[in-house]
């Protein structure tokens, strides 16, 4: 992953609704979760969602489908990979595998 996905990545997460979002897809079942039930789990209006939903598909880090009328969205797993290689990456002189458990 390239320096400027990763500031853009880290951006987006930067915002605590934004967050938190992040982390209710990151815990969903694999098919996801439907805009409205994310909504009102995060309390949000779904205007207010659609913005941050949009800001967090930007740097690929969640992704949506359409089920029928609905749009489900999840988080999309390679780029989240790619998000934690970058920051692992020089972790314990280049030796990511010495920081388990630490």
């Amino acid at each position: 992953m390239e320096s400027d996905a990763v500031v853009d990545a880290l951006g987006a997460l930067a915002h605590p609704t934004r967050l938190a979002l992040f982390r209710l897809l990151a815990a969903a079942p694999d098919d996801g979760l439907a805009a409205g039930d994310i909504a009102e789990r995060l309390d949000v209006a779904p205007s207010t969602l659609s913005h941050h939903l949009a800001a967090l598909e930007r740097p690929g880090l969640i992704r949506h489908r359409r089920d029928q009328r609905r749009l489900l969205y999840s988080i999309a797993p390679p780029t989240v990979r790619a998000l934690i290689g970058f920051l692992t990456d020089q972790c314990c002189g280049g030796r990511p595998d010495l920081c388990v458990g630490q």
